[in-house]
């Protein structure tokens, strides 16, 4: 096992593409680290980095206080799950999981040790003798983790090995890869555009956009207190309501601690329906413009109704927008109906007008 550290490390394309943009990360021995963002934000050059894939134009990668920059990939000692599970269609269960400690001249006494354990792990052992084209995806995903098991390397990497998975086998193979990275207690990196995915996973997250980290840091700490609008509105389902402060009924409410701050955030389920205005806290008037009941909870959709002379008399002020509402059980409002939410001052998040820096309420 090994901690992995990232000082700096840059990747510039031919061309002036910079996909990587000064990334510092330090995921300790036997952490489970999640990279998380949307498409292109360079979560999955990061890691084929990381795993010698890619070059490094600027900056060191540190594998067990070893820098890797020049180092081959065969001789990092790591080990790698990929989204298309890359099985050998020809071979069988077994020599699937055999075949890469074979290649490095491993005794077959040996290997047969290595493969059986790994399947034992993994609950294989039945289809050891069966071939790829035999195995639901599932089984399949869990012969690409035998095989990487196998190798008893330093550090796992894995990019996006679920996304292939329907929904359901997806949280159940979501669930078996914590519990067997917690018993193999391996350092371990994996790549996920799913936010859920990634707050389930990690013990570090990393949240990325645009070639740079965003935030680093405890899962929830990052939910309860995310560092930019970006990471406000990208962790968290459904994500979190972003409005304009401006010089409207939302600023009066707030008071002093809001003159430093453009943009206002309320989570989903931090608002409550209510005539009461809690003290220090914002209350909202809305009109429900629609309704999804999602068994134990409700997700209300309203929109702001704002008078259309101030928004002129404030340019900076968002137009009308959607807010919603989480709420218990099944019971809501009609659509069409105007309400009154309310959050208390403890659960508002504030940021500055660009949505790059945090302003504590």
């Amino acid at each position: 096992m090994a901690n992995v550290t990232l000082r700096n490390v840059r990747k510039t394309y031919q061309g002036g593409f910079e996909a990587i943009k000064g990334v510092n990360v330090d995921v300790a021995d036997g952490q489970f680290c999640v990279l998380v963002g949307p498409s292109g934000c360079g979560k999955s050059t990061l890691l084929r980095m990381v795993a010698g894939l890619e070059t490094v134009t600027g900056g060191e990668i540190d594998i067990g206080g070893r820098v890797v920059n020049q180092i081959e990939p065969a001789d990092r000692d790591i080990a790698m799950v990929f989204q298309n599970y890359a099985l050998y269609p020809h071979m069988s269960v077994y020599n699937n999981m055999a075949y890469g400690l074979r290649n490095r001249g491993m005794a077959e006494a040996e290997v047969k040790t290595r493969v059986d354990e790994a399947a034992r792990v993994l609950e294989l052992g039945a289809m050891l003798e069966r071939k790829p084209r035999q195995l639901s995806g599932g089984q399949r995903q869990r012969v690409a983790m035998g095989r990487a098991i196998v190798r008893q390397p330093k550090v796992f990497l894995f990019d996006e090995p679920l996304s292939n998975l329907d929904a359901k086998l997806r949280i159940a193979m979501r669930v078996e890869i914590r519990k067997l990275q917690r018993r193999l207690k391996t350092t371990s990196i994996y790549v996920t555009h799913d936010q859920l995915e990634a707050m389930t996973l990690a013990d570090i997250l990393v949240v990325m956009n645009g070639g740079q980290v965003e935030q680093v840091g405890n899962p929830l700490a990052i939910y309860e207190k995310p560092a930019t609008t970006f990471v406000a509105s990208f962790i968290g389902a459904p994500p979190m309501n972003l409005m304009s402060i401006g010089s409207d009924e939302i600023k009066s409410q707030l008071g002093g601690s809001a003159t430093d701050a453009g943009i206002l955030g309320i989570r989903p389920e931090d608002f409550v329906i209510t005539d009461q205005t809690p003290a220090g806290g914002v209350a909202l008037p809305l009109t429900v413009e629609a309704i999804e009941r999602v068994g134990a909870e409700t997700f209300i959709y309203g929109s702001r109704a704002q008078d259309a002379q101030r928004i002129a008399a404030n340019p900076g002020e968002l137009p009308p927008g959607e807010v919603i509402v989480r709420v218990p059980g099944t019971e809501a409002p009609a659509i069409g109906a105007k309400i009154r939410v309310a959050a208390v001052r403890t659960k508002l998040h504030l940021f500055s007008g660009d949505g790059r820096t945090r302003i504590e309420a």
